[in-house]
């Protein structure tokens, strides 16, 4: 069948156009992708350039090219760098081993049409509503070593002492990641509790009459169905832990890593923004830390797409 007769339609279509509806789909259009331009697009390729300079912040006659330098740098002089990695590293195993699995596995108790499920998801989605930095202010009321909740109730079972849950480099990153996975996991369970909601009833009854139980079906007839949904929250999850940066920032008391807390996303801000600014070498880290985030989704997404292909 001929393409020619639909495209001519469309074209038919598009002069048919009034000039207030061409006025409509360019606002709608331009000011998103205006935007766009101006806060992402903009800003990395400024950053990109940057990450070949020194510069302290001021001046922009105090721009000197220094070619790959801060690169250079970053690698033979990676004591600073290496912490951040490794807890980059722990947040993503931990976020992609606790919280996501939860949160499925919230969302499929949730699909079985128990009582009161509608209350239940607004309580586990509320913490997805507040923003990380609000999260962050009501974990560090929590984790108070004086008057928080947290160490209240230890106390009042007599099991606890006082325990500086943010102070300690043994323990802040952990007590940083569960505030994060309180709001991780309603994320997951409202992206695969709506994946739940267009999965086929059908194919379940079906797996029930072979005589599958409710992990045998979940595991070999759902999960593989709800191939899309499981990508997408695969990498939600990635760029999730790569970029996380408002939680620790405000449990960690703002510029200025604490011990036990480094991550790129901080360390690129100590060094942009912090007292010694040194623009250029975190222009480099950011730089970095894109590539990253860049090669690890797009290696999963082509070789599903191959997969798909095949």
């Amino acid at each position: 069948m001929s393409l020619a007769p639909s495209l001519r339609a469309v074209r038919r279509r598009a002069r048919s156009l009034g000039r207030g509806d061409r006025i409509f789909l360019t606002v709608i259009i331009g000011i998103p992708l205006a935007a766009l331009l101006l806060f992402v697009w903009l800003p990395a390729l400024a950053s990109l350039a940057l990450s070949f300079t020194t510069w302290d912040g001021i001046e922009l006659a105090d721009i000197h090219w220094i070619g790959l330098e801060n690169y250079q740098e970053i690698f033979t002089n990676y004591p600073p760098l290496w912490p951040a990695v490794q807890h980059n590293v722990i947040w993503l195993l931990f976020t992609a081993l606790l919280p996501t699995p939860f949160g499925i596995f919230l969302a499929y108790q949730l699909d079985r049409r128990i009582r009161f499920t509608k209350i239940y998801q607004t309580a586990i989605f509320l913490p997805m509503v507040l923003s990380l930095a609000v999260v962050g202010f009501i974990w560090e009321i929590i984790y108070n070593p004086d008057t928080g909740l947290l160490n209240g109730i230890l106390n009042a079972t007599g099991t606890g002492h006082h325990i500086d849950w943010l102070g300690n480099a043994d323990l802040n990153l952990w007590a940083v990641l569960v505030a994060s996975a309180w709001r991780h996991t309603g994320y997951i369970m409202i992206l695969y509790l709506a994946g739940l909601k267009g999965f086929d009833p059908a194919l379940k009854e079906a797996a029930a009459l072979d005589g599958a139980n409710g992990r045998q079906t979940f595991l070999r007839v759902v999960f593989p169905a709800l191939k899309p949904v499981n990508i997408i929250i695969l990498v939600v999850t990635v760029m999730e832990s790569l970029r996380a940066f408002d939680i620790v920032y405000v449990l960690g008391g703002g510029v200025g890593s604490k011990p036990g807390m480094e991550l790129l996303s901080l360390l690129i801000t100590d060094n942009i923004i912090g007292e010694s600014s040194h623009i250029g070498y975190g222009s480099a880290l950011a730089v970095i830390l894109l590539l990253v985030s860049l090669a690890a989704i797009g290696t999963f997404l082509v070789q599903t797409i191959r997969k798909e292909a095949q």
